[in-house]
């Protein structure tokens, strides 16, 4: 199960339809309705500036939230849908989706590595380079992965982790179908430099053969 999913709060909206939307902007908020689950849908708003901030961290349509507001009681959800003013470009409604402990959300998932001692290619000087810090998955509402983890144990120097090669939490798959790269170990500069001086000098050499 995930770490800790963020809290959202936001306040019921009394007055629904167009008039309640300006109203609700008028007063520095940003109208939205939650629903699915079964019940009927709820009419919110957000705070302004806390929606436009978690907009601007990214990842809020992959984003698991715990929404808290007054007299209801908490829910998951996660976004489906940011309406934008067409020449601002700022937040004018949202949508959110209920979900069951059985739903299927995606949602990225950071990658831990572990055993870099056990990995030669690390201890003879490579660098691993991490090109996903973290993974979007297709997993459960109800058992969401805090994380997945990469065991570096036996990589060489120009050894790649690819998708395939790790341990994924059951129930959980890439939305990704092919199998992309997450980290690789490649060599220190000082050594990629001296490589690349000694082809040189074979290929100078093959060449004044000819």
């Amino acid at each position: 199960m995930a770490g800790e999913i963020p809290d959202l709060v936001a306040s019921k909206r009394e007055r629904t339809g167009k008039g309640g939307a300006r109203e609700a902007r008028r007063n520095g908020q940003v109208p939205g309705v939650v629903y699915g689950g079964g019940v009927d849908p709820l009419p919110i708003n957000l705070e302004y500036n806390s929606l436009l901030t978690r907009l601007r961290k990214g990842r809020f349509l992959s984003t698991l939230f715990n929404l808290k507001v007054e007299g209801e009681d908490d829910v998951r959800v996660i976004c489906r849908g940011v309406q934008r003013d067409v020449v601002k470009d700022l937040p004018t409604h949202v949508d959110f989706m209920r979900l069951r402990r059985t739903s299927k959300v995606n949602l990225f998932i950071p990658v831990e590595f572990e055993n870099h001692g056990a990995a030669p290619g690390i201890k003879r000087g490579g660098v691993l380079t991490v090109v996903r810090p973290e993974v979007e998955l297709v997993v459960t509402a109800g058992d969401i992965p805090e994380k997945i983890t990469v065991d570096l144990t036996g990589l060489e120097i120009g050894d790649t982790v690819t998708i395939s090669s790790v341990d994924l939490p059951e129930g959980a798959k890439p939305t990704i179908d092919r199998d992309f790269v997450i980290a690789n170990v490649s060599a220190p500069s000082g050594l990629r430099a001296s490589d690349d001086a000694a082809e040189g000098e074979t290929d100078e050499a093959e060449a004044a053969e000819e």
